[in-house]
C-alpha cells in the first residue's frame, strides 16, 4: 500500500473529506488575476494616469486673506512680488498641485497653502509655479490649461 493510500485510509478513505482544500483550476485563478488588473486599469482612467487627478479642486473659501501679506517680504522684492500676485489669484492657486511635494511633507492641500506662510518664500518650485499660474491667468488661460502646463514642466 502506498503512502497516499494509507493517508486516505487514515482520514476515512476519502481524498476530499472535510478539512481538505479543493484546488481551483489554473484558468480560474488566472481569470481572477486578469479581472483584478482590469479593475485597476479602469480605475486609473483613460490617458495612462494623465487625468490630472492629483490636482486639488479649488475650495469655495479660497481668497486673498489666505496669502501672507507681500509687505512681509519687503527685503526680497522678487518674493514680495510673487506673494502679491498670489493674493490676486487665490482660487487658481488652490486648484494646482505643488510639485515641491509639500502635500506629502507638510500636508498642504494646494499651491495656495504654500503662500499662507513663509514656505513659498523659500521654495523656488512654489515661486515658479505661482508665477506661471499668474502669467497664464493674465493671458486668459483656464485652470485646466494651467494644470497641464504645470504638469508638463514639473511632472517627472
Amino acid at each position: 500500500m502506498s503512502r497516499a493510500s494509507r493517508r486516505r485510509e487514515g482520514r476515512g478513505g476519502s481524498s476530499r473529506g472535510p478539512g481538505t482544500m479543493n484546488k481551483a483550476p489554473i484558468w480560474i485563478m488566472s481569470g481572477s488575476v486578469l479581472a483584478g488588473l482590469l479593475v485597476v486599469a479602469l480605475l486609473a482612467g483613460p490617458g495612462g494616469g494623465d487625468d490630472m487627478g492629483h490636482h486639488p479642486m479649488p475650495r469655495i473659501d479660497a481668497h486673498a486673506m489666505h496669502v501672507m501679506p507681500a509687505a512681509r517680504y519687503a527685503s526680497s522684492p522678487g518674493v514680495a512680488d510673487v506673494y502679491e500676485r498670489a493674493s490676486e489669484i487665490p482660487a487658481v492657486l488652490d486648484g494646482i498641485y505643488c510639485y515641491c511635494f509639500c502635500h506629502d511633507t507638510f500636508g498642504h492641500y494646494s499651491l495656495l497653502d504654500c503662500f499662507m506662510n513663509d514656505h513659498g518664500a523659500g521654495c523656488d518650485i512654489c515661486l515658479q509655479e505661482a508665477i506661471l499660474a499668474y502669467e497664464m491667468t493674465s493671458q486668459g488661460a483656464s485652470v485646466d490649461d494651467i494644470r497641464q502646463e504645470v504638469d508638463r514642466r514639473y511632472r517627472t
